[in-house]
């Protein structure tokens, strides 16, 4: 393990390199920053699953990256392709089962296991197949890096452009949990949208909701916030309705884990309440997300399944109980937002806005028409 400082010019939560992996330990934030070495799959789903590191995109990069790490491992331990094949595979259900919720991870084991599919079918069954397969996980894991900041940056300036319009004013902008560089490689996509804003000198303030149950905006969206100097105030969840009562916000940006066909998207716990404040009090409401965070095989909210979370992450506080011994504890990680509350969705090809007079999302037509561009 290794310790960091802010002379680092970039937050970072994942840094890699050819056989090695660090994640910061996003658990001690913000009273130390501290990286810790992730040298296997296991090790990967381990960070995952505790949420030392969280946020859809980092999730995926970690999984991908914490088995390519292993691979030059595995390389050299297998007899042949079939063995290695066997060997990746048990560790591709290691890391499925640490987040169910966050459809990038499964994306990113989807796309590994097509690179599988295609060296069964091609290469012979021996040692030398196994490291050109390895080689190739390796590759595409290392491309995941790079591909994230670049759909985030997009997201951002995307983000902003929706704004260009809005009077010469600076804005407003409220956001949930945590969508920065933390819960990405860089730049992050929600919270990439108020950083684009801010370097255009387009936003006033950000507002940063403390994300209970485990504090992720409190912790993580202000200490990213402060970090780069941007302008902010952080409130509680339950102050956010109060506050656009005010007339202080301008448009509400959150992240999401899986937006699936129909435009219900699945964010962090508290996201949903956030929505049905801002249609009340005629805030726009965007979800910044990169296409990854599509699933186009779920027609709606009801099909994602919401991971429920241990229950001293609502009754503790960095190990500190809070709430009364032997109080229940009801502790979902996510909730689901219908599509009818949200105002358009920030993608790195584009947002994708309402169609029709149903003003309804068609995710499939979106989706064609970014991949003929």
């Amino acid at each position: 393990m290794t310790n960091s400082t802010h002379s680092h010019a970039r937050l970072e939560a994942i840094r890699y390199s050819r056989g090695q992996l660090q994640i910061l330990d996003q658990l001690r934030l913000p009273n130390s920053l501290e990286y810790i070495d992730v040298r296997s799959a296991e090790e990967g789903a381990d960070v995952i699953k505790t949420m030392k590191v969280r946020g859809a995109p980092a999730i995926a990069v970690t999984a991908a990256l914490s088995l390519a790490v292993e691979a030059e491992v595995i390389a050299k331990k297998a007899d042949g392709l079939k063995d290695c094949i066997e060997a990746i595979e048990s560790r591709l259900t290691i890391l499925g089962d640490s987040r169910p919720t966050a459809v990038n991870l499964f994306e990113a084991i989807g796309q590994i296991r097509q690179i599988i599919q295609s060296a069964q079918a091609l290469l012979p069954d021996n040692k030398q197949s196994c490291e050109i397969l390895c080689t190739r996980i390796i590759s595409y894991a290392e491309g995941m890096l790079e591909k994230d900041i670049n759909d985030n940056r997009a997201i951002g300036s995307f983000g902003a452009d929706l704004f260009k319009n809005a009077n010469e004013k600076s804005l407003n902008i409220l956001t949930h949990c945590n969508t920065g560089s933390l819960a990405t490689v860089g730049y992050g996509t929600a919270l990439g949208v108020i950083r684009a804003l801010h370097e255009r000198g387009q936003l006033s303030h950000a507002y940063a909701t403390e994300t209970r149950p485990y504090n992720q905006g409190a912790r993580l969206t202000a200490f990213e916030l402060v970090f780069e100097r941007i302008p902010s105030t952080l409130i509680t969840d339950s102050m956010a309705s109060f506050l656009m009562k005010q007339q202080k916000i301008d448009a509400v940006v959150v992240g999401a884990d899986r937006v699936v066909a129909n435009g219900d998207t699945a964010n962090k716990i508290g996201t949903y309440q956030l929505a049905i404040a801002a249609h009340y009090h005629k805030v726009p409401f965007f979800v910044a997300a990169p296409t990854t965070s599509i699933d186009l095989e779920k027609a709606s909210g009801e099909d994602i399944h919401i991971e429920l979370r241990p229950a001293h992450e609502l009754t503790h506080i960095f190990g500190q109980r809070l709430a009364a011994e032997g109080i229940g504890v009801w502790n979902p990680s996510f909730d689901v937002t219908p599509a009818a509350l949200i105002s358009g969705i920030i993608t790195e090809h584009g947002v994708i806005h309402k169609t029709g007079e149903s003003r309804t999302f068609n995710l499939v037509k979106a989706l064609r028409g970014f991949s003929e561009q």
